[in-house]
């Protein structure tokens, strides 16, 4: 198992976010022009390419084998619910595979979107070739290379994947650094949402592979036990390989915030605001309603940005980059 290795690192203190600070940070940005833009920016493109994700989903007009169901889960799934009828579970069908859809795409289109608002590079996913293991680069003054493999959640891993990752890393880094014109290689294998806490760990088992494969271990500056981070130097390249799971992966990316920019902008480009007053609403998953509550907002906190029913998406949002969220 991997929680069991002796070099992982024992303790991951868990991430908090404060509501106050959350909304600290959207006024910070909504008085920003510069983050005002990017937001904008992302928006837009944001809104161009879900409008087209969704216009190709699987309507409810499609044919029956387009959906791939599994006839096991469409029995438990009805005894759970204590259907009678396959009319009872056929409205439930289309839905559950639109979600299917767009967990497959979802990741990469931000991705797309917003690697290159922050001075990235996004790099084709060319099978079999010395990069098809990164989706992004950046090439800074000094001559280091940036580059990171990134996953959509932080559960998205298992051990075939990690090793092939940790392999990839060593072999291809002196191709990736030639090519840039670069002395020192950072890697980060980037996680869009979640924590460490959450993780299942096989991240941390691409640090591992890695110094497995680099020889001699002599080689290693500095190695991964009880770290999230190996680095090692091979004859004048020296490569820093790091993990960086949800908020620190987007600090890294744009700085602190960034992740609060993504929000705004997916906010903006899927919710429509709404004008009437908010009613009580009655939450089937029992700590919702105490995440999206906004009693602790003063009255006068006013943003262009978002508009106050868009506030409790915020939050909403948040509670997927954190382990814990409090007023």
């Amino acid at each position: 198992m991997a929680r069991g290795h002796p070099g992982l690192p024992k303790k991951v203190a868990p991430v908090v976010l404060r509501k106050a600070d959350i909304f600290r940070d959207l006024a910070r940005i909504d008085s920003d022009p510069a983050a005002r833009q990017r937001v904008l920016d992302m928006e837009t493109d944001f809104r161009r390419r879900i409008s087209s994700h969704i216009a190709a989903l699987p309507a409810s007009s499609s044919q029956f084998e387009k959906f791939n169901t599994s006839p096991f889960v469409l029995m438990f799934y009805s005894k759970q619910n204590g259907y009678s009828h396959v009319s009872e579970i056929e409205k439930d069908i289309v839905p559950a595979k639109v979600f299917s859809s767009m967990e497959t795409s979802a990741g990469r289109m931000v991705e797309t979107v917003v690697l290159p608002v922050y001075g990235w590079q996004l790099v084709p996913s060319t099978m079999h070739s010395v990069e098809s293991v990164l989706d992004g680069k950046r090439v800074a003054p000094g001559q280091t290379l940036y580059v990171a493999t990134l996953k959509s959640g932080p559960r998205c891993l298992n051990d075939e994947m990690a090793k092939d990752i940790g392999v990839d890393v060593v072999t291809h880094s002196p191709d990736w650094a030639n090519a840039a014109g670069a002395n020192t290689v950072e890697f980060t294998y980037g996680v869009l949402y979640g924590t460490k806490r959450q993780s299942n760990k096989k991240d941390w088992h691409i640090l591992r592979n890695i110094g497995q494969v680099v020889t001699p271990p002599a080689q290693i500056i500095s190695p991964c036990t009880g770290n999230w981070n190996i680095s090692y130097r091979s004859q004048q390249l020296t490569v820093k390989s790091t993990v960086r799971v949800g908020i620190e992966w987007w600090d890294y990316l744009g700085g602190p915030g960034t992740w609060v920019e993504l929000c705004v902008a997916l906010i903006r480009a899927c919710i429509v605001p709404s004008n009437s007053v908010r009613q009580p609403s009655t939450y089937s998953i029992s700590d919702l309603e105490s995440i999206v509550r906004l009693d602790s907002l003063p009255a006068d906190y006013n943003v262009a940005l978002l508009q106050y029913s868009q506030l409790e998406w915020l939050l909403f949002l948040a509670r997927h980059f954190c382990d814990e969220i409090r007023p």
